[in-house]
């Protein structure tokens, strides 16, 4: 095809039409604009939110038809002008945060300002085959880093955050209520830092992952999950308690296995108002603190774990299918709730 008397290339994108729909359609690969890269994503991950989305549940907030998708990896392709200390070739993940209009009202918390947009979700994502992107976003990888791990970083900057957010410390006692790949990465960033951590999760297949990666899990539905934690613990119960599952079970058991001065993190997101046990929190003097998204040293942090790879990262990780069968994966994920994490192939 010739545009104006070039020839114009043709990538894959992949764009969300309502009504459990994508659809895979070919569209002009665009040069980068002023503060822009062009980046040749490798891999991009299905996240819980994107499978909202499929579900019609950020239909008011997602402009359709959209490309989605922000767990990412990828290599620089393009630099548009003004852009500096990145080049052609570099591996990169992307920080998908737009805080371009933050207020002093923000406080400089600008992962959370008031006019936050996230990209992916506000604007398009990277579910195709090259993504345009303002260059403040990026992170830079080692040229050694392996991409498809590389496509974890976001959601383990989720857990990172989390972590740094409770104040955990070596030979403090976690419990993360909820074992799903949140739960999980939040699971494995405690231990990294020398906590003690149970997982309390009710599905037996995220149990047995859970073991198999050396994390240490059990079954309230079976076990007395308070009485286990004191006996863990001779009787202190959690230091800290991270809420991650998103179910009023988890609010009402929260609060119980948090011990004196407790910190409990809330992880998951709640739609609605839940009734929780102030009580507790009163003869316990227990803390609650919110954790939303990340800052950029979360990426940081992330990035060193990932090319360290001492955690079983490779296990988080249940399928890889071609960016084309796009369709089939949401539809596979709704049918498999024990899955973890799903990476598309955006080069296929």
């Amino acid at each position: 095809m010739k545009k104006n008397n070039r020839e114009t290339k043709l990538m894959k994108a992949t764009v969300y039409k309502g009504d459990k729909t994508f659809s895979v359609i070919e569209k002009e690969i665009e040069q980068p604009v002023k503060g822009d890269v062009r980046i040749k994503v490798a891999y991009s991950g299905v996240c819980g939110t994107d499978v909202h989305i499929y579900h019609g549940m950020m239909d008011k907030r997602v402009d359709m038809p959209q490309t989605i998708g922000h767990e990412m990896s990828g290599v620089i392709d393009a630099i548009g002008e003004g852009v500096e200390g990145y080049n052609v070739g570099d591996k990169v993940v992307v920080r998908p945060l737009d805080d371009r209009k933050v207020k002093a009202s923000d406080k400089g918390f600008n992962h959370i300002c008031e006019e936050l947009k996230f990209i992916g979700i506000d604007s398009p994502g990277s579910m195709q085959q090259y993504w345009n992107v303002p260059s403040f976003v990026l992170h830079k990888l080692k040229a050694e880093t392996d991409l498809k791990l590389a496509a974890l970083i976001e959601p383990l900057s989720v857990a990172t955050h989390d972590v740094r957010r409770s104040g955990l410390v070596a030979g403090e006692t976690a419990v993360v209520l909820g074992g799903g790949p949140i739960g999980l990465l939040v699971a494995m960033v405690a231990k990294d830092v020398g906590a003690n951590v149970i997982i309390s999760e009710v599905n037996e297949k995220r149990i047995a992952k859970a073991e198999s990666m050396g994390l240490h899990a059990v079954n309230p539905m079976k076990v007395d999950l308070v009485e286990y934690v004191k006996e863990k613990t001779d009787n202190r119960r959690a230091d800290v308690v991270f809420e991650v599952a998103g179910v009023q079970p988890a609010l009402d058991i929260m609060c119980e296995v948090a011990g004196i001065r407790g910190r409990i993190l809330m992880v998951a997101i709640h739609g609605e108002k839940k009734p929780v046990d102030l009580f507790k929190f009163f003869w316990k003097e227990l803390s609650l603190i919110g954790a939303r998204v990340y800052e950029k040293e979360d990426y940081e942090k992330s990035i060193e774990l990932i090319t360290a790879n001492n955690l079983p990262f490779e296990d988080m990780i249940t399928d890889v299918q071609p960016l084309t069968n796009i369709q089939q994966v949401f539809e596979n994920i709704d049918n498999n709730p024990d899955g973890m994490k799903v990476l598309m192939d955006c080069q296929q």
